[in-house]
C-alpha cells in the first residue's frame, strides 16, 4: 500500500509538470507496466483528480483544464528542491526575500509530516557572492509587466532611465526618445536582468537592463524571429551595450584592452562597463575594493593595457608588476 501510494503522488506529480503524458512514457517514468499506470490513473480519478484521457496517436493522459495540482504532490525530492529553492533564491526582486520565507513556512504547513520533517531538515543561510557585483533588486511589477508582454507576445514602448532611475527629459544631454521593441526573452546573468529584445526602429536585436527601462504595454502582437545566435547566453553575455553602469565601489577606474569589445563583455564582471573602440580594441570600465583589486582583475585578460585612469590605477599596476616579477625571479633562482 504505502508503494502504490507513492506511486500515485509521483504519477500525480509528473502529470501535473507537463501538458500531456503519453501511456508509455508515464510507464518508462514510473518504471511499472502500461497496466499499472491504467490501474493508478483509475485511482487517482476516484479520489476526485480531473485526469482525462485523450485519443488518437498523439494523446495520452492530462490534468482536466481549470484544475490545478493541490500544493501535497511533492515527492521527497521535490520537497528538498523547494526548500534549497527558497532558501537560495537570489534577492533580484523587492520583497521576494520576506515572500519567499512565508511561502517556505506555507508549503511546510501543507505536507504531510513525513514531507515537512525533511523540508526541516534543511535550514541555509545564503550569503552574498560579491564577485557577483550585484545590481539593487528591481520593482516586481517592473518584471511582471515585461514578463507579461514577453508571453504575450506584445510590443512595449520603453524609455531608457538613467543610473539613479529618473527619466531624461527632452534637451538632456542624455535624451533618447521612446523606441518600440519586441520583447522576446528574460534573462538574469549576475544578479541582473535583461531583456532580449527586438528594436522595432533600427530593425536590430538587443539586450536591455529591465531596471534601467520604463515600459509602456501595447496590444500590438509579434510573431516569432529567429534568433541572432543559438546560444542566448552568449549572446546576453557578449553584448557589450547591455544598459549597464559601473558599481558603487569606493575604487573605479578603466582601461584600453587589446581585445574586441565582445570578448571583453563575456568575461569582464557585473557592474562594468565595456565600450566598443574599434574592431580589435575596447575600454572596460569597472570598480573594486582597491586599486590593486581592480589591477588584478584586469590582469586575468592577459592582453596589453593602455591609457589607464586614474593614475592610482596605472601605479597599483606597476606595484603588481614589481611583485610578479620578484615572484618569478625567486623560483628562476637554483
Amino acid at each position: 500500500m504505502a508503494n502504490t501510494s507513492r506511486r500515485a503522488l509521483r504519477l500525480l506529480s509528473l502529470l501535473g509538470s507537463r501538458r500531456l503524458w503519453p501511456l508509455r512514457e508515464l510507464a518508462t517514468a514510473l518504471g511499472v507496466s502500461e497496466r499499472t499506470v491504467r490501474r493508478d490513473i483509475e485511482t487517482l480519478r476516484r479520489l476526485g483528480y480531473p485526469i482525462t484521457t485523450v485519443h488518437g496517436p498523439d494523446g495520452g493522459y492530462r490534468l482536466g483544464a481549470g484544475h490545478t495540482l493541490p500544493p501535497l504532490v511533492f515527492d521527497h525530492d521535490q520537497a528538498l528542491a523547494v526548500a534549497v529553492a527558497l532558501q537560495t533564491a537570489p534577492g533580484t526582486v523587492f520583497g521576494l526575500n520576506d515572500d519567499a520565507a512565508r511561502a517556505l513556512v506555507t508549503l511546510e504547513q501543507a505536507m504531510p509530516a513525513a514531507l515537512r520533517e525533511r523540508m526541516k531538515s534543511l535550514r541555509l543561510t545564503a550569503l552574498q557572492n560579491y564577485w557577483e557585483f550585484p545590481a539593487p533588486p528591481i520593482d516586481s511589477t517592473v518584471l511582471t509587466a515585461v514578463g507579461a508582454a514577453v508571453r504575450h507576445h506584445h510590443a512595449l514602448v520603453t524609455e531608457t532611465l538613467r543610473v539613479d532611475g529618473s527619466l531624461p527629459e527632452t534637451g538632456d544631454d542624455d535624451f533618447l526618445p521612446a523606441r518600440r521593441i519586441e520583447p522576446h526573452h528574460l534573462v538574469v546573468w549576475a544578479g541582473r536582468w535583461y531583456l532580449v529584445a527586438y528594436d522595432l526602429e533600427d530593425q536590430q536585436w538587443r539586450v536591455h537592463r529591465v531596471d534601467r527601462l520604463r515600459t509602456r504595454p501595447t496590444t500590438q502582437r509579434f510573431g516569432p524571429r529567429r534568433l541572432p545566435c543559438d546560444d542566448l547566453a552568449h549572446f546576453v553575455m557578449s553584448s557589450h551595450e547591455r544598459g549597464d553602469a559601473p558599481a558603487a565601489w569606493e575604487y573605479t577606474g578603466s582601461a584600453r584592452l587589446d581585445l574586441p569589445a565582445g570578448v571583453v563583455a563575456r568575461w569582464a564582471p557585473g557592474g562594468s562597463v565595456v565600450e566598443h573602440l574599434d574592431t580589435e580594441h575596447c575600454r572596460l570600465t569597472l570598480g573594486a575594493w582597491s586599486w590593486a583589486g581592480i589591477a588584478g582583475i584586469l590582469a586575468t585578460f592577459d592582453a596589453e593595457l593602455t591609457d589607464l585612469h586614474p593614475p592610482e590605477l596605472a601605479q597599483a599596476c606597476r606595484r603588481l608588476a614589481h611583485r610578479l616579477t620578484a615572484v618569478a625571479d625567486t623560483r628562476r633562482r637554483p
